[in-house]
């Protein structure tokens, strides 16, 4: 008898006990910076015949589609923070890029952590501060660069010679072959700079795409006629404010001033500063060859435009095309390894990005090109290879998403939701039918204004609160978002529906901000600045 109780005892411990590291499921995060979805084959956008990334969907063709995948507030550094603590920017204390983040709060690696996991975080940070929660981590200071990047440890700096993706590739690599505790899962945040302004292709991509066809987006030259005015007082046109010198790499031309102007970048020129003699070699014979060639067009108007959106998007898609190599090699090492069957393998990015969309570049806006970030997930067993999900999700579901795969209890004032239903094919009832963005870092670089609002399956409310303007899009209508329906009388019942809802889901998420509309001299001031 003493037999049996034993027995059944050693069962109920054995249930009533943690997963095994052989059972609990690893999870890689793969993420980059300002990759937009339609720059992704299988998101089907229009860059989908030059098609630069064919390792990202194979893991889409492996895994599950994120169709309706937003961020709540389009700025890097405010949406890795919302990644980190699953708060909204105004209660994680991040709201805009000038700000630190509070290492000391509620993170989800340090609830990882707590329950067993490595946790691992490599490539850009971007919080000010050092990473908490982690095993092991080695960062980029600040944005980092794209040639002989700078990384920091927690044992000081060092400098390493090569390519900024194919170093942070390396370090997880070299991390999943080497110091790994195979006792244990792991969660491993592997986070490139690309394709992040300024753009900077690696040198064996110098010249992919030059011969192909690339086509411009139908939007390339809005002039915003139908949006409130602070579509029309901004600094991220391809026109006005990228620039030729530092963002494109070309020669100055016209007399232009490439020092004019707020939202100058020389990033990318202080890297050619930093290269070793063999590459700024290569990358000059590249480079001067085009520009001279620039040099005897004499492009004006419209067609200096379009010059600038192509050296733009080339390189642009460069950078990305060396995000994917990136992919590929962890995902192979993966199946080499045997770890494949038990991780986690999820693709992302901090928002999405204008890639000559409405004549801009850069993100912030609360329209669709920048609102909406990639989001692809492979979970052998469990997901359903090649389904789409188009529920309404957000970065804000990330933390929640990682603790639920884990295991590990949710804590009640986390704001997001886990989207392992979702990943299982089901779609909980109380699902959110609204997600909530909020954009705060105005007068700065690139000159958006301040912004609220709310989009559904099939409708958008933006309230620019300081300016006193609303801006209401019919998406399934209008997918461009080039018609202004607010102030329509046919819209108004669905106005005010939405600006109810507005308000409610401000007071859910206990966003506070100060949402006064601003003085006419104060508006016409900021007019003049940009």
């Amino acid at each position: 008898m003493k037999t049996v109780f034993a027995f059944v005892f050693a069962v109920m411990i054995a249930a009533a006990s943690p997963l095994s590291a052989a059972e609990r499921p690893n999870i890689l995060f793969i993420f980059t910076d300002d990759h937009a979805p339609h720059a992704i084959g299988a998101y089907e956008g229009w860059l989908q015949n030059v098609n630069p990334t064919p390792n990202i969907d194979k893991l889409a063709e492996q895994g599950m589609l994120f169709r309706n995948s937003f961020c709540s507030n389009s700025i890097c550094g405010p949406s890795r923070a919302v990644i980190q603590t699953g708060l909204h920017s105004h209660l994680n204390g991040f709201m805009d890029n000038g700000d630190r983040f509070n290492g000391d709060q509620q993170t989800f690696p340090k609830l990882l952590q707590k329950k067993g996991y490595q946790t691992v975080m490599l490539g850009k940070w971007h919080l000010g501060t050092d990473p908490q929660g982690f095993d092991h981590w080695k960062v980029l200071p600040g944005q980092g660069d794209y040639y002989n990047p700078a990384f920091k440890t927690p044992k000081g700096r060092e400098v390493q010679e090569g390519y900024c993706t194919d170093l942070v590739t390396d370090e997880a690599l070299n991390w999943l072959k080497e110091q790994r505790d195979d006792s244990k899962p792991f969660m491993l945040m592997c986070q490139h700079k690309a394709p992040h302004r300024t753009w900077m292709p690696p040198l064996h991509y110098l010249t992919l795409y030059d011969d192909v066809d690339i086509p411009e987006p139908k939007t390339l030259f809005d002039e915003w006629e139908d949006n409130a005015s602070p579509a029309r007082h901004q600094e991220m046109e391809i026109d006005g404010h990228l620039n030729i010198v530092f963002d494109c790499f070309g020669p100055p031309i016209h007399g232009w001033d490439p020092y004019a102007g707020k939202s100058v970048d020389r990033s990318g020129a202080k890297n050619l500063e930093k290269m070793t003699p063999e590459q700024l070699k290569q990358w000059n014979a590249v480079f001067d060859m085009k520009n001279n060639e620039l040099k005897k067009l004499n492009l004006t108007g419209r067609e200096l435009i379009r010059w600038k959106y192509h050296r733009y998007i080339r390189n642009y898609l460069r950078c990305v095309k060396g995000v994917d190599d990136s992919v590929g090699r962890l995902m192979d090492y993966l199946k080499e390894s045997g770890l494949d069957e038990n991780t986690i393998v999820i693709y992302s990015s901090d928002q999405g990005f204008y890639l000559g969309d409405h004549g801009w570049y850069d993100k912030r806006w609360m329209y669709e090109e920048s609102l909406k970030m990639p989001l692809i997930a492979k979970w052998p067993g469990v997901i359903e290879p090649g389904s789409v999900n188009t529920d309404l999700v957000q970065n804000l579901d990330y933390a929640e998403t990682f603790l639920d795969i884990a295991g590990v209890e949710i804590p009640e004032n986390m704001q997001g939701k886990s989207l392992v239903p979702l990943m299982k094919g089901e779609t909980p009832d109380d699902w959110r039918d609204a997600i909530y963005y909020h954009y705060y870092e105005y007068p700065s670089v690139h000159m958006v204004a301040k912004h609220r609002g709310i989009r559904t399956d099939r409708y958008k409310l933006i309230q620019f609160y300081q300016f006193g303007e609303w801006e209401f899009y019919d998406l399934q209508e209008d997918p461009e978002e080039l018609t202004n329906l607010y102030g329509k009388e046919e819209h108004a019942e669905k106005i005010a529906e939405m600006k109810q809802k507005l308000d409610q889901l401000a007071e859910h998420y206990k966003d506070d901000s100060d949402i006064s509309e601003m003085p006419d001299d104060w508006k016409k001031k900021m007019r003049a600045e940009s």
